[in-house]
């Protein structure tokens, strides 16, 4: 069985007291910490959980998206084919930077409107990255 990560991306309004409250509850600083974001990728339980500054992730604080992170080309692929099957729109993005990491993914929505992330991390980026304005329009 393929192993996953669950990705929690949250839009805080206080960036620095919620990497210290979320650095306290896992027990461990965030992995990744750039200006404005802070990226833990948990084992137990296997979570990517990224904080980021509410004017990178526009909107109301909270929970901005989810995500599944997957391993592979493959994985991907066949994440990407479920998610079709379902009759759910999909906003195929291919190969961009995003969130200072070179990744593949896809989004979609489910019925109610939760805005899922399908990606696959390729290697770390030193800048935060561009969306297309098709990306665009579906993160805020």
């Amino acid at each position: 069985m393929r192993r996953i990560h669950i990705h929690v991306n949250t839009s805080e309004a206080d960036f620095a007291a919620s990497r210290d409250y979320y650095s306290g509850l896992f027990g461990q600083p965030p992995g990744k910490l750039r200006d404005g974001y802070a990226k833990w990728m948990l084992e137990q339980p296997r979570v990517n959980f990224v904080l980021e500054i509410s004017d990178l992730a526009p909107g109301q604080p909270g929970i901005h998206h989810l995500g599944i992170q997957v391993d592979s080309d493959q994985e991907l692929a066949d994440l990407g084919a479920a998610a079709k099957a379902t009759g759910a729109p999909m906003l195929e993005v291919g190969e961009t930077t995003c969130c200072f990491s070179r990744s593949q993914k896809n989004w979609v929505q489910d019925p109610s409107g939760v805005r899922w992330e399908l990606f696959r991390s390729i290697a770390d980026a030193e800048d935060y990255g561009e969306k297309t304005p098709a990306e665009q329009a579906n993160y805020t």
